[in-house]
This record gives C-alpha cells, structure tokens and sequence, in this order.
C-alpha cells in the first residue's frame, strides 16, 4: 500500500465508520423503545408497528456492522441504500399535504442527505459497477449523482434557519453571543455550501465545512448536557430519547457529508476514479485528494 493510499484511508475511513457508528445506535434505540426515530422516520399507526421498528433497529445494527466486512459489505451497501431510500419515501405524503411549507422541506431535505451518504457506501461497495441497470449509480457517476442529491438537499435545510429565524435561534447555546445572527449566518453558509457542491466550485471543501457544521450542530445544540435537562423546544418530548434522536441523526447526516467530501475531488467536476474490483473497507478511502 502506498503513501498516498495509506493517507486516503486515514482520511476517509471515520465517514464510514462514523456512519455505521450512528445508524446502529439509533437502531438500538428503536430496539429499547419499540418505536422509530419521530419525525424523522414519520412511520404511520399500524397494527405491529412496534414490532417493525424492532425489525428495523436490528436491520440498522446488522448492516452496519456487515458494512466492516469485506464478504458481507457490498450485501450490506445494497441493503442500506434501499432502506435508506425506503426512509426518504416517509416524506412522500408531507410533500403532497404542504408542499408549500418549507419545514417539510425541511424534514426531506435531512433524509435526503443521508441517503446522500448511502449512496456513496452504494457506489463504492455494491459490486454493480458492471450491471448495466447500476452502471450510472456506482463508481464516479454514482459518487457525482450522490454529491448532487446532498448539495440539493442542503439548500432547503439552510433555508429553515431564514425560514424560521426564531426558532433557529432559540436552539443556539445561551451563552454564545448574537444567537440570531448566528442563525441566519449558518443558514447562508449552509446554502453556500450546496451550492459550491453543485456546481462543482471547490465541492470537497465546501463538504469538509458542512461536515464541520455539522458536527457543532450536534454537539453544541443536541450535546449531552440536553440529554438529562428540561426539553430543549416547547413542543419536544420530555425525557433523554428525543435530544439524543436528534443527536444520533445529525450525527450520521454529518459523517454523510464527511463520506461525500471524501469521495470527491477538489478541482474537479467529477470524483476520482473508481479502481475496479477493490470493495473492502479500504475501497470507500481510494477516492480522495486529486
């Protein structure tokens, strides 16, 4: 293994493993709650449904760790991505209810960027870069239509904080300075990012930023001092499960974004090639700096 590769598994790895980190402790919280993730997997009443999101925790638990295993892993990748776009179809009916209410926007838009992120673990470990149905959905085709989905995905989640400054500003720690005008300022910086993605203008930096983000989002709005305190909104349950939800999504949204920077090149209007017939753990890191 060379130099070079050696740097790109140091620097691509954590978005996998991050991912997998993330996917299977929320999985264990639908197991100990018998419930989904809120909103976020807004899974109507059914007969059995608790039985179902039990299924689905330990679907969550197995495939995350499949995804470390070089015979399991491109099962694992295909699996996920379906699920994950199984998750996005939730959002469907909000969509067709209000389609002109940007929280439901809002609300795809998280899914969607991390389905961004499956679908980087998709184009990189399926194996079906040579079935011609999945041609376009793996290797650097499959990694530029998983940036495009993130960057579209991106724009209305920055839109909320202009959207709804108020609320976006009552989630900013008390103790840092001109909550408002951090609000607004992360909202454009996010848009900004999106869009830098989308049109290919420096994309791998303007990922790494959002990843930042969104790493300060979770740790300084969802941290867990709000896991053991009164609610954090109003509206929230009481209780540690909802801060934490919150937590655990933005935390795979965030290693989503960690895996799109990591699979594209700065420079470029394309991610870096795929090299054929590597699909372990490794594989995910190949494509990284130009």
């Amino acid at each position: 293994m060379t130099e070079q590769s050696s740097e790109a598994i140091r620097e691509t790895q954590p978005g996998l493993s991050l991912l997998s980190l993330g996917l299977a402790a929320l999985g264990v919280l639908s197991i100990l709650y018998r419930d989904f993730a809120y909103s976020w997997q807004p899974v109507p009443a059914f007969p059995g449904r608790g039985l179902v999101a039990i299924a689905c925790g330990v679907f969550m638990v197995a495939v995350s760790m499949a995804l470390h295993f070089r015979a399991t892993a491109a099962l694992a990748a295909r699996a996920l991505f379906v699920f994950l776009l199984a998750w996005l179809s939730l959002k469907i009916p909000s969509i067709l209810a209000m389609p002109k209410m940007e929280a439901v926007w809002l609300g795809i838009g998280e899914v969607a960027m991390l389905v961004a992120g499956g679908w980087v673990v998709f184009a990189r470990l399926s194996r079906l870069e040579n079935v011609p149905f999945f041609s376009h959905m793996t290797g650097p085709s499959g990694f530029r239509l998983a940036q495009i989905l993130f960057a579209l995905a991106v724009l209305p989640v920055g839109l909320s904080h202009i959207f709804y400054p108020k609320p976006t500003a009552f989630l900013v720690p008390a103790w840092l300075p001109y909550r408002m005008g951090l609000g607004y300022l992360t909202g454009v910086a996010q848009m900004a990012c999106g869009l830098a993605i989308l049109l290919a203008l420096w994309p791998r930096l303007a990922a790494l930023i959002e990843t930042a983000m969104l790493t300060l989002f979770a740790f300084l709005v969802w941290g867990p001092n709000t896991w053991f305190g009164p609610p954090k909104t109003p509206t929230a349950p009481h209780g540690a499960r909802f801060p934490l939800t919150a937590f655990l999504i933005t935390w795979v949204i965030a290693a989503s974004a960690l895996l799109v920077a990591g699979n594209t090149a700065d420079g470029a209007t394309a991610p870096l090639p795929l090299h054929p017939g590597r699909h372990t753990h490794a594989d995910l890191a190949e494509s990284t700096k130009a």
